[in-house]
């Protein structure tokens, strides 16, 4: 199986429903497509810097990625 196909695979977690909806009014305007979209992206990041903290490097790929999306999301010009 290759990378691609690995990484479109999921797992189903459950979040109190309050969350869910303050995500959904959260994400109203942007590019996120749905709650889990958010919430991937979101857990993604936290993982990312707590590897970072950790002595684990961004690649330059995984560095421009995250630039990419700040600015889409109006964080970077």
């Amino acid at each position: 199986m290759t990378k691609e196909k690995d990484e479109k695979k999921g797992t189903t977690i459950t979040i109190p429903t309050q969350l869910a909806e303050k995500i959904q009014q959260r994400i109203k305007g942007t590019e996120f497509a749905s709650v889990s979209a958010y919430v991937s992206y979101v857990l993604s990041e936290v993982l990312s810097g707590l590897e970072e903290e950790s002595g684990e490097e961004f690649s330059k790929e995984d560095e421009e990625r995250v630039k990419d999306r700040l600015r889409s999301l109006g964080y970077l010009d």
